[in-house]
């Protein structure tokens, strides 16, 4: 639905454009929202009311300023598959909720000292291969998804399965590159929408649990103190907390785009360190009732763009019907009946766009890797992550995969000499924003 009259922050639209305009930022971000937790085990229902109530908590830290959505986080797909593994989901929601600790600290650091500490720490030629290493090191779920049957053991091949992930591929492709406006932004969910129907086509599909289910229907909550006894493990901490530093980085470049197309600078004080903080206590509602870390969604953004409604109570209509929808039974359902072999389809290109979207900020950076410095840095990065190398620090402490290619990246790029001195900081964003903020988003 595209608007040519643009809507501003703190306006409030007439009650039925105002359904009809919060329900476009539910279908831009229904599909990721839910895929996560499918990937790793948490209840898609939850992530559906942490995700609301997460945008909720975002909405109200900052003051109604920043018309930002919050939805499930792709980055931590792997660290909660690790922590699931070596200590069950209970454990994984206690590194989660550290990790938005992270993002409290980050932004007290931000308000305090400004941002060029980060950007100096975090530099593109560090968190762009690191971005590339959790796209890339989620390669293999996708694919195994996209081709074995669900819970064979040794994994058992099937080209009926492989089939619904091709098709759905295919459809997720399409709808992203011919398809326009609005519906150029939901390819993710038309993609899901296509492959169901073919697996519901050719049999693969159950309906009962559908018909089975109640319209009202309370979610799994995952409850400390409540439905569990939280135990702290420095093990699990190690697996999930580093990639908050990543996400922060990301989400720092979220608010860039952000401040390009509403046309405000969300980078100079007082909003980052707000904005920063609120993405970490949504992330830690999540991990308070069993759902994954938040983070902002370009999906939504893009929505913004395009509609050039920027209203935030637009974005708060849309988290309480994110939240309605984790109560309604038969969408609950409705969700569980997806085959994996779809969520296996749309993941092949969703991992791989992660991982470009990694190189797109080398690109636009413009890190050179003919210097030897950032050759090196990027290499070691790449290759710790890809490859699975970790340090076991104890019984209990294992630094592995992402975490351990990001510390790897920090410190190389402390020590090496001739550190990129074209790092962007706040004052230099806040003059090409200045500069742009009145440009058109297509």
């Amino acid at each position: 639905m595209a608007n040519n009259d643009s809507i501003g922050i703190r306006e409030i639209p007439k009650p039925g454009k105002w359904l009809a305009l919060s329900i476009q930022h539910i279908f831009a971000m229904f599909g990721a929202t839910i895929l996560v937790p499918f990937l790793v085990g948490l209840s898609p229902a939850v992530a559906l009311v942490s995700s609301g109530a997460g945008t909720l908590a975002y909405l109200l830290i900052t003051r109604g300023r920043i018309p930002a959505y919050l939805g499930s986080s792709f980055a931590f797909i792997a660290p909660i598959i690790s922590a699931k593994m070596a200590g069950g989901l209970e454990a994984a929601m206690v590194g989660c909720f550290f990790a938005g600790l992270v993002y409290g600290i980050v932004a007290l650091f931000i308000h305090k000292f400004g941002l060029n500490w980060l950007l100096q720490l975090l530099p593109p030629v560090v968190a762009g291969p690191v971005i590339i290493v959790i796209g890339l090191g989620l390669a293999g779920t996708a694919v195994d998804m996209a081709m074995f049957i669900p819970g064979t053991e040794p994994k058992e091949y099937s080209l009926t399965h492989f089939s619904v992930a091709l098709i759905t591929l295919a459809i997720t492709i399409i709808a992203s590159i011919f398809l326009k406006g609005f519906l150029s932004l939901v390819p993710i969910l038309i993609g899901i929408l296509g492959g169901y129907s073919y697996a519901f086509m050719i049999g693969m599909v159950n309906l009962a649990p559908v018909r089975e289910a109640k319209w009202f229907q309370i979610p799994d909550l995952m409850v400390p103190f409540v439905t569990y006894t939280p135990s702290f493990s420095w093990g699990i901490v190690a697996i999930i907390v580093p990639v908050a530093t990543v996400t922060i980085a990301e989400h720092i470049g979220h608010q860039m785009v952000l401040s390009k197309v509403v046309g405000k600078n969300y980078i100079q004080k007082p909003w980052l360190h707000r904005s920063i903080l609120g993405d970490g206590v949504a992330t830690m509602i999540g991990s308070l009732i069993g759902g994954p870390p938040n983070t902002t969604y370009g999906e939504n953004i893009g929505v913004l763009a395009i509609t050039k409604v920027f209203s935030v109570f637009v974005i708060g209509g849309a988290a309480v019907i994110a939240i309605l929808f984790g109560f309604i039974g038969k969408v609950t359902a409705l969700i569980s009946t997806i085959p994996t072999a779809v969520m296996g389809g749309v993941s092949i290109l969703l991992f791989g766009i992660i991982a470009s979207s990694g190189l797109r900020m080398l690109i636009d950076s413009k890190v050179d890797l003919g210097e030897k410095r950032n050759l090196i840095i990027s290499s070691v990065i790449l290759v710790l992550g890809i490859g699975g190398a970790f340090i076991q620090v104890s019984d209990e402490v294992q630094i592995a995969g992402m975490s351990l290619s990001a510390f790897a990246g920090v410190i190389l790029n402390l020590i090496l000499p001739g550190r990129d001195k074209q790092v962007m900081n706040s004052e230099m964003f806040s003059k090409s924003t200045n500069e742009k903020s009145k440009a058109s988003v297509a």
